[in-house]
């Protein structure tokens, strides 16, 4: 776990991106930001009152906050300009100007305005907003990546079976958003995913595997075809991708049962990339995985988003907060040379 979250520091020490706390005076948000700034890791901008972050930072002896970006919703140079920019992208959905002056007084609504802008590469909340709040704005402002319709959510699973995976790191979707996925969202989820396995973990060539109880048919069910077609649609969407299904999850995971269970697939038996068919499945499963096996479980990472934005628990950890700003400048970075 150490050497993957040192690597993704790594890289996000080596390209710094600006990312927006609009949760600018919340307690571990501003001590994770503190080290953040300390350790160089990423450019901050946090969104609040100034004299309460700097009450707040003298308070806690958080000397390098005055290294980020401290801007105040109510009262900045850009508040008519961005209010501006919100109202041009959501008046024909019926905002009118006087809605869009008071949203852009709205921290997660600035955050992703201010993204939108280019004034930032992406964004980091939820210690105290709950996850509809997160994304909202996100999706009436950043919107999703071309071609993706659907926003998913990956888990980093960190196991002690480095036989599996990448060396035991395996990234699974979608175990946060989506209930049940389409065929075509279940696709799109599946290319994500894979995107987040290079981005995040440095996967070069991911492996995915479309997860079902069937594996090549050997059970009928509405629920398989779903995940037949998924395959289908998923490798059309990237024909460079490394991608199989349908797949039981030892017939994934296992040289020998992948051989067996699917002779002639590249993927079977070597998969680091898990895409469970609907939300039920991703949220038991690494959990299962998480407490049963010791494992650990970073995220969730969203995804599909054109810049990233990131939700974090509201019983989140200075840790958490620190390890997922490192997250989300790789995301950036990515996304970035996408572009």
């Amino acid at each position: 776990m150490l050497k993957l979250i040192n690597s993704i520091v790594e890289r996000a020490k080596a390209d710094r991106q600006r990312i927006v706390l609009p949760e600018g005076t919340e307690e571990r948000t501003l001590k994770a930001a503190n080290q953040i700034l300390t350790d160089e890791v990423a450019d901050l901008i946090l969104l609040g009152n100034p004299q309460e972050i700097q009450d707040a930072a003298t308070k806690w002896g958080l000397g390098n906050i005055k290294k980020a970006t401290i801007i105040d919703p109510t009262n900045h140079p850009k508040k008519a300009e961005y209010a501006q920019l919100l109202f041009d992208l959501r008046k024909a959905k019926g905002m009118t100007e006087e809605q869009a002056a008071t949203l852009v007084e709205n921290p997660l609504y600035l955050g992703c305005l201010i993204i939108k802008a280019g004034d930032a590469d992406g964004q980091l909340a939820g210690a105290q907003n709950t996850t509809g709040d997160v994304l909202r704005p996100a999706l009436q402002i950043i919107k999703t990546v071309p071609g993706i319709t659907v926003v998913s959510g990956a888990m980093l699973l960190l196991t002690h079976a480095p036989e599996f995976g990448q060396n035991g790191i395996l990234v699974m979707g979608d175990v946060a958003v989506t209930p049940d996925p389409t065929a075509e969202q279940l696709a799109q989820i599946a290319v994500c995913t894979a995107q987040t396995a290079k981005a995040v973990v440095g996967i070069e060539d991911p492996q995915v595997a479309l997860l079902s109880f069937s594996t090549k048919g050997s059970a009928k069910s509405p629920a398989v075809d779903k995940v037949i077609e998924a395959v289908k649609i998923a490798k059309e969407l990237d024909p460079t991708l490394s991608l199989d299904g349908e797949l039981q999850a030892d017939a994934a995971l296992v040289p020998e049962i992948g051989a067996s269970k699917a002779p002639g697939s590249t993927v079977a038996g070597h998969a680091n990339v898990l895409i469970v068919p609907n939300l039920e499945v991703g949220n038991i499963s690494y959990k299962l995985v998480q407490r049963l096996g010791h494992a650990d479980a970073v995220g969730p990472i969203l995804q599909g988003i054109a810049r990233p934005v990131n939700d974090l628990s509201r019983g989140c950890s200075i840790e958490d907060v620190y390890r997922m700003i490192a997250i989300t400048a790789n995301q950036a970075i990515a996304a970035k040379k996408q572009n």
